[in-house]
């Protein structure tokens, strides 16, 4: 039986920070375990190849919904990273942390040592900023690059311009003192290539001799014995292997997964554990619940002009098939796209009236989204896709009840709160607006989705129940916290009565960031490693 110091299960956004930061000691040995591959693609370290990646199934778990009771019974698409890398490998590379009160509405939800200011420093000691930007909000000594595109779209900047006219001030630092306003995103990107937890943190040291990488296994479940793990069991090519652990393992499986692995194991709700069969060693009733994630819509328009990225006989010879060689010989051209290249946070009048934050965030995307569900469209056109930041509805992630402990059950419960199905008719409402300024004049054709016809509120909420989908930042099933329902505790990331077993990723958030989430990963990774660390020194 193979043994190691630390096992750490998923080698995604977090998983790989935390195999490095553990690793760096030679006097212990380190496990990390991946279900999916290496991620060693061009189609993942090229930003456009983004639009071959979700959906296939060599690097996305592919997860969907139960029906949606709230959105006409549909059944949407989870998209989950599913390589060393995880969501970072697929994602849209933006880089944003969230906003300020975020953290510090942790805090006040008593986990104490994550407000702001004690976060900061943490994604500051992380970031290799190659932007310049103000050294009070970003570091340059880190692993993780941050850079501009390397050839945005010109469209994006009439979005941003049409922002101002809508009164929207243009944002240059969505991570800097405030996140109101439009811009061009920043990215995770090093020389108009992807940049993944993978690729940042694990790459460099994955030949450490003190570290073991597993691709292509999955863990099946815990070896638990008087709230103390042994060890785990895996599976890799149909070969199930049980794996020693001396001091530690942690979950980094993320949102979906670690929930997953908890349960199977019999760390969760009694009562629903006995209703599968499973024997309950640690009731920890919170386990799966407090799912939540930015319910989204789109608004997308035809452009008059070929400016947009799209293919069109007037940009089949300038820029479609010359795409590969600019972008081979000088990172340029549409090649370097990462889809979602502008965006911004906006107050609807809801959010003005509470004299709140901005409760919506906007992506902007210069190419034609079909609004027929297909994956390509002839023409040019440009989207903007609307979120809602900080969701009331609530829903969980439940064991299939199929006798496999494998399969799950994800039910966002999207739109089960009057006041999300509010903001976001305010926000593609606010959107429209935006579409409507005099700047988008020479572009402007004909508004497909919602379309003419969709109109009054009641008229916007009927399309977004028939339309609404998430935006793929999925928090909150093993929640860190001090009440009933916690999960992990905040000073350790243990969880709860539990004396070697930890979560670090997007799961412990005990609510949303304002933003998209890639970045807090991984800063709570860091954060959890060097719990570990300092633990470890003090024995």
């Amino acid at each position: 039986m193979d043994t190691f110091d630390y096992i750490i299960v998923g080698g995604g956004s977090a998983g790989c920070v935390v195999a490095n930061r553990l690793s760096a000691d030679p006097d212990v040995s380190v496990c990390l375990i991946e279900a999916g591959g290496n991620g060693k693609s061009p189609w993942v370290s090229i930003p456009a190849g983004i639009f071959g990646l979700y959906g296939n199934k060599k690097y996305d778990y592919s997860f969907v919904t139960v029906p949606q009771k709230h959105l006409c019974n549909r059944v949407m698409d989870v998209n989950r990273g599913k390589a060393l890398g995880g969501s970072s490998a697929i994602n849209s590379m933006v880089y944003m942390r969230g906003n300020r009160n975020d953290y510090d509405g942790w805090a006040a939800l008593g986990c104490e040592g994550w407000s702001y200011n004690e976060v900061l420093p943490v994604f500051k000691n992380m970031e290799a900023n190659q932007i310049g930007q103000s050294a009070e909000y970003h570091g340059f000594e880190g692993e993780l690059s941050v850079s501009e595109q390397q050839d945005a779209n010109s469209v994006g900047k009439v979005f941003v311009a049409a922002g101002q006219v809508a009164g929207l001030p243009e944002n240059t630092d969505f991570n800097g003192p405030s996140q109101l306003g439009l811009g061009i995103y920043n990215v995770k990107q090093n020389r108009g290539q992807r940049v993944s937890s993978y690729t940042a943190f694990l790459q460099p040291v994955e030949n450490r001799s003190n570290l073991t990488i597993m691709t292509h296994t999955q863990v099946l479940e815990l070896d638990i014995v008087d709230q103390k793990v042994l060890g785990l069991t895996i599976e890799k090519a149909g070969v199930k292997q049980q794996l020693q652990c001396k001091k530690e393992v942690i979950l980094c499986a993320g949102t979906i997964l670690s929930p997953r692995i908890l349960m199977a194991s019999g760390i969760g709700n009694r009562d629903e554990l006995d209703q599968l069969g499973i024997d309950c060693k640690h009731h920890v009733p919170g386990v799966g619940e407090n799912l939540q994630d930015h319910i989204d819509s789109m608004v997308t328009v035809r452009s008059a002009k070929a400016e947009s990225i799209g293919v069109s006989l007037k940009t089949l010879l300038p820029h479609v098939l010359p795409a590969p060689l600019k972008y081979l010989l000088g990172r340029k051209g549409w090649w370097t796209t990462n889809y979602v290249e502008a965006g911004g946070f906006a107050k609807t009048k809801l959010a003005e009236a509470d004299d709140t934050d901005a409760d919506v965030q906007f992506h902007f995307t210069p190419l034609y989204r079909s609004h027929r569900g297909k994956k390509f469209e002839w023409g040019h056109g440009y989207s903007v896709f609307t979120c809602v930041l900080r969701p009331l509805s609530k829903g969980s992630v439940k064991l299939a009840n199929d006798g496999s402990r494998r399969n799950v059950e994800i039910d966002y419960n999207f739109f089960a709160h009057s006041h999300d199905q509010q903001t976001l008719v305010e926000g593609v409402k606010k959107a429209r607006q935006i579409l409507a300024s005099s700047e988008f004049d020479h572009l402007r054709g004909e508004e497909m989705a919602p379309g003419k016809a969709v109109q009054t509120d009641a008229q916007i909420l009927e399309y977004l129940r028939r339309t609404a989908s998430t935006v793929y930042h999925p928090v909150g099933t093993c929640k860190m916290g001090t009440d009933a329902m916690a999960v992990v505790h905040p000073a350790t990331l243990k969880v709860t009565g539990m004396d070697n077993l930890r979560v670090m990723d997007a799961s412990i958030m005990p609510s949303l960031t304002s933003g998209n989430t890639s970045a807090p990963t991984m800063m709570i990774a860091e954060r959890g490693a060097a719990m570990v660390l300092a633990e470890q020194q003090g024995q």
